[in-house]
């Protein structure tokens, strides 16, 4: 496996990001590419400069983020927007290489009947095919929903659509083992985060969390009293049996470190490279 890390949580720039990424000698970078410095509005020589400080850095780009935030996929009307724009975060992604483009969704009803599920269907389904005649996947991440409830809709698309798997939002927010996540999704998983964290709060409802995170953003996120981010190996992933587990799938893509918060994420980061290394031997 491939240790990655996201330009953004260096908290500098893109170029920045991947100078640190470079230092860290590690193999690749993930991109926010929604907006700002890097998004479908790159001109052709703002896209050549990038590619040449990454060929120059030595780094592949694990995927591109196209995160658009709010309330993902759930709301109809705003869907038409939002598709089309992932699409043009898909053909990004084909142009530097990345095989995945990486996205939360909003919240999958468990009810296939709820209204919403079919709303989230029809988009996502939409963007799976065009990501797959690209040869790209549009990998949702893992977050408020439990492993079962996400291979059902996985499989109710057409293609083209995968898992971006970060065990830390099924520890801390879900309560979905990490590992047992991994077999289930094991056909889907092409993309990972290496983030890890602590449960506070049994009782906490994830569709309550993911919807203040639509409002709010990471910022309301890392508010929540029910749950606690924390450095690689100081939360309830066990990273032991989680690593074993996608070896045993055939996995053997980037584990991409993300810091959302704390007070040195250059020194968390670098912290994460080491463990990480450790871990994988």
């Amino acid at each position: 496996m491939k240790i990655g890390v996201i330009t953004d949580c260096f908290k500098k720039s893109h170029a920045e990001g991947i100078e640190l990424a470079a230092e860290l000698g590690i193999d690749g970078v993930q991109i926010y590419a929604t907006t700002g410095e890097f998004s479908p509005a790159l001109s052709e020589s703002e896209k050549a400069n990038y590619k040449r400080l990454l060929n120059e850095k030595g780094l592949a780009v694990s995927a591109l983020c196209g995160d658009m935030g709010g309330y993902g996929f759930e709301i109809e009307k705003d869907n038409a927007e939002r598709v089309e724009k992932t699409k043009r975060i898909i053909d990004l992604a084909a142009e530097f290489g990345a095989r995945a483009v990486t996205t939360h969704i909003g919240v999958i009803p468990a009810d296939k009947e709820e209204p919403r599920y079919g709303i989230m269907l029809k988009a996502l389904t939409e963007c799976g095919l065009y990501a797959k005649e690209r040869g790209i996947t549009l990998a949702i991440e893992t977050g408020p929903e439990k492993a079962k409830t996400l291979l059902a809709f996985l499989k109710d698309t057409k293609g083209g659509v995968g898992v971006n798997l970060d065990p830390a939002n099924f520890t801390m927010v879900t309560g979905q083992d990490a590992v047992e996540a991994v077999y289930l999704l094991k056909d889907y998983i092409v993309h990972t985060h290496a983030k890890d964290g602590i449960m506070l709060d049994k009782n906490q409802d994830p569709t309550e969390i993911y919807h203040a995170f639509a409002v709010g953003g990471v910022e309301a996120l890392n508010a929540c009293e029910g749950f606690k981010e924390v450095p690689l190996g100081e939360g309830g992933v066990d990273w032991d049996n989680y690593i074993k587990a996608l070896r045993d799938i055939g996995y053997d893509g980037f584990l991409t470190i993300e810091r959302e918060c704390g007070d040195d994420p250059v020194g968390d980061i670098r912290k994460a490279v080491t463990f990480l290394r450790e871990k994988l031997g």
